[in-house]
């Protein structure tokens, strides 16, 4: 069968490009091997069936809990239980409802979704073989690769039973007492907290050192706000080897020349993740994969070959779901003619712990590593009106502006509800805004938001619920 565009994944990047190739009026087939716990095919890709929704759906649910636990403050008493199958539950049916809408999203656009696995070969073919491992090559004037990432599970790490990556974690439906989790990323560091509002005694290695990509205040930050929530977080931990019996897990690992043998009820590989394209494109393709395992794009996402486009997860720059989807729409565009581009150096991160993290753009060093020259506005949530009235006073906003040009060149934020506020430091810097622009915008009150107004007074010192440093 021949289409205009042949999308092979139905991810946050896939599912996305193929909605707005549809309404900009090509025939699309997106093909998708997804397959639910109840044995039935589902869109959405990780992010949607095992990452970012049922993660935030348990992080909700465990966040309300310990709330509830530490309330009497309020006037507030409560004898609080949790029922982890009901929580469980809850996580699938949000699940299920969202990947639904996807599904009746490609019907009313008219997408055909091929329910099977997609293998690009030579001459924009592609080798679709269906549930029944019948086989259909299918051709398209352009093509899409959008195939995702999967969990890196280190050869000393096997997963089973008590040993799990981090779609395993979403499913435990007991609380461990003792819990480990190897890595303190953004996955390692939201499924911790997880569980340990729940109850668990939490454990968290880590080879390298702590949120290092970050600003490095921010990194700081973050950790002494963790520790005091009790999660034991230990940078420099080389993982020897991890085992198990039907009683428990084992981990040997090595810290400062000291090895250490510890037993856990589990332990989570939250390592990272690597780009997935095994059996997705033939070597006859024509499509170069650079040396990280990576397809090889220029800045609009199209492949050496052309008409071949990738995206997401597999090409370069962060693995995120919507950094994945604004490729998805840039390539559906560009086929269209039109002149659509994505800003990569403006993609903001975010980490879903509490109090939430969250930045975009250059940190402090990566100013200083250029040479650059620039200022400094912070505001901390302690003096926000409304951080306070909802007990929510961890954390502060940081403003990095061009002390020539006065252009914000990074933002970052720790605290309550960070993932939403960051967005004002992406819209100002990708209008190429300056401190002086944000801080002449009025802000309602009392709001969260103020917070980032005061930082950007204070970068000229001229924040008014602080003290100003000279």
């Amino acid at each position: 069968m021949n289409y205009d565009i042949i999308i092979i994944g139905g991810g946050p990047g896939g599912y996305v490009s193929a909605i707005r190739a549809a309404q900009l009026g090509f025939k699309v087939g997106c093909i998708d091997k997804w397959i639910d716990k109840n044995n039935n095919p589902s869109l959405g890709g990780t992010c949607l069936n095992v990452g970012c929704i049922p993660s935030k759906a348990l992080l909700e649910s465990s966040h309300l809990f310990k709330n509830i636990q530490n309330s009497e403050h309020l006037g507030i008493k409560a004898n609080a239980k949790i029922d982890v199958k009901k929580m469980l539950a809850n996580k699938d049916k949000i699940v299920g409802e969202l990947t639904g809408g996807i599904a009746s999203l490609f019907k009313a656009n008219n997408i055909t979704w091929l329910q099977g696995t997609g293998k690009l070969l030579k001459n924009k073919q592609v080798s679709f073989i269906d549930g029944k491992n019948n086989e259909e090559i299918l051709t398209a004037k352009n093509i899409v690769l959008a195939t995702g990432s999967v969990s890196v599970i280190p050869p000393n790490m096997k997963l089973g039973k008590r040993v799990i990556d981090s779609e395993g974690a979403l499913d435990l439906d007991k609380i461990p007492k003792k819990l480990c989790v190897i890595g303190a990323g953004a996955i390692g560091l939201e499924l911790g907290s997880v569980w340990r509002r729940l109850g668990s005694e939490v454990v968290i290695l880590e080879r390298d050192g702590f949120l290092t990509t970050a600003d490095s205040k921010v990194s700081r930050t973050s950790a002494s706000y963790f520790k005091k929530q009790g999660l034991n977080i230990f940078t420099g931990a080389e993982v020897i080897s991890v085992s198990e019996t039907s009683k428990f897990a084992t981990v040997k690992y090595k810290k400062a020349q000291e090895e250490i043998t510890e037993k856990f009820d589990n332990v989570i590989v939250a390592v990272g993740r690597k780009p997935y394209l095994e059996g997705c494109i033939d070597k006859d393709s024509g499509v170069k994969i650079n040396d990280s395992g990576r397809v090889e794009v220029d800045d609009f996402c199209q492949t050496n070959v052309e008409g071949v486009y990738a995206i997401g997860d597999i090409v370069k720059g962060p693995m995120l779901a919507h950094k994945a989807s604004e490729e998805g729409v840039v390539v559906a565009q560009r086929i269209a003619g039109q002149k659509s581009q994505i800003n990569h150096d403006l993609v903001p991160m975010v980490i879903y712990t509490h109090p939430e993290i969250a930045w975009v753009g250059k940190t402090e060093k990566d100013l200083k590593t250029s040479g650059v020259d620039y200022k400094v506005g912070e505001f901390s949530f302690m003096a926000n009106g409304r951080a306070k009235s909802a007990s929510e006073t961890d954390g502060f906003v940081k403003v990095l502006a061009d002390s020539n040009t006065d252009r914000i060149l990074g933002m970052h934020i720790v605290g309550h509800n960070a993932s939403e506020l960051i967005a004002n430091g992406v819209i100002t810097m990708e209008f190429e805004g300056t401190s002086e622009d944000l801080s002449r915008m009025i802000f309602a009150h009392p709001t969260l938001s103020e917070s980032i107004h005061e930082a950007a007074l204070a970068v000229d010192k001229r924040a008014i619920h602080t003290i100003n440093k000279k």
